[in-house]
């Protein structure tokens, strides 16, 4: 009888608590194809992506802001790569009142926080070929290499400007998702280069000023930390600016010998469970979903690519991704998420972070990673 009740409770706990399995370890394979029951892309995909159809636009006067932008154009690769047309539908419904009553929430483009909003009409644009989500994705990210209006320029923002970066660089590596975004969707929705050797070259700038030797990065000049999301948004973006940039760019080996270094040195921090911790390189720092989602992207991007060594990068992919959704319960919400995070010198700063559920910053890679797997 006992045998019997503490298997009941067992049982019951699995239920109550479905992704607490994530301390286990991931058997090791490179195979990015077949997966077991319930975790393949097509499957969580699926869930995350309707989990955000559902939620409702913010209420004014509040703005979209990015983390939101992440998940709906993750959401919107998936559904096209999954043939789901009634999906793709209530995504693009989901932003027809941005045109209208509703066009205060779409965000001004004097940060690069609000500017990565254009990647999402873009990819309409891209899936739907209507043409008033291209001029309202063109121009933002065209605005995002004009001088800030009034007197929002700084003698700093001038200097990149006139050095052909946008005003909006700050040195944070995780502008480097954001302003990568938008001026890639720009290229792939236009053909003009313009947007993709901008994106080149403010990368390489990133990459000369924030990677260090050991291949990662710190969250900022001042901030000598290796913040998982932040490597995270550095790993993304990297790997959305390979996928689109030239072989023929001049800035592409740079960009290609970052990003495999970078990779190379993830592959000595990943867990046994598959995932990363919230300051990458200590050990004693708590196990985050968000950045774990964005390496995953990064490696199985990399692998689908051939820029990586199937073999070695196939495993730490495979792992990474069943690591990662097996934090995520029965409400489609990922668990262990870091709270939106400032840069700030100061180790316990990242070390309490809250771990948040269901973030939309960890929603998103989970999404880039079930669109990359399909591809």
């Amino acid at each position: 009888m006992n045998s019997i009740l503490r298997l009941i409770f067992i049982c019951g706990i699995a239920l109550l608590y479905p992704y607490k399995d994530f301390g286990q370890k991931v058997k090791e394979n490179s195979d990015l194809k077949h997966w077991p029951d319930g975790s393949s892309p097509q499957e969580i995909g699926k869930r995350v992506a309707e989990h955000f159809v559902i939620r409702p636009l913010p209420d004014a006067p509040s703005e979209i802001i990015y983390p939101e932008v992440c998940v709906w154009y993750g959401a919107l690769t998936f559904a096209h790569l999954t043939g789901d047309n009634k999906l793709l539908t209530r995504l693009e419904e989901r932003f027809s009142p941005l045109f209208r009553a509703d066009s205060i929430l779409i965000p001004v483009p004097n940060h690069v926080d609000n500017t990565v909003f254009g990647s999402v009409p873009l990819e309409l644009y891209l899936l739907t070929k209507d043409l008033k989500y291209l001029t309202l994705g063109r121009k933002i990210a065209d605005r995002q290499w004009a001088l800030p209006e009034g007197t929002g320029a700084t003698p700093e923002s001038m200097i990149f400007y006139e050095k052909g970066y946008t005003p909006q660089t700050r040195m944070w590596i995780d502008d480097m998702y954001m302003i990568t975004a938008v001026q890639v969707q720009a290229y792939r929705a236009t053909g003009d280069k313009k947007y993709i050797e901008r994106a080149a070259k403010e990368m390489v700038l990133y990459l000369d000023s924030l990677q260090r030797p050991n291949g990662l990065f710190f969250h900022a000049q001042d901030v000598p930390f290796f913040w998982s999301r932040g490597n995270g948004w550095m790993a993304a973006g990297m790997s959305e600016l390979l996928s689109s940039l030239p072989e023929t760019n001049p800035n592409r080996p740079r960009i290609m010998e970052g990003y495999k270094k970078m990779m190379a040195s993830l592959l000595k921090y990943q867990a046994e469970n598959g995932t990363w911790r919230q300051l990458i390189d200590e050990p004693e720092s708590w196990y985050e979903t968000s950045g774990t989602g964005m390496f995953a992207f990064a490696m199985i991007t990399g692998v689908k690519n051939g820029w990586l060594d199937k073999t070695t990068y196939g495993v730490a992919a495979r792992k990474a991704w069943l690591g990662l959704i097996s934090y995520i319960d029965q409400n489609d919400d990922l668990h262990e998420v870091c709270e939106g995070t400032g840069k700030k010198n100061d180790r316990q700063y990242y070390f309490d972070r809250k771990r948040n559920i269901g973030d939309l910053h960890g929603q998103a890679p989970i999404l880039w990673c079930a669109s990359a797997l399909l591809r």
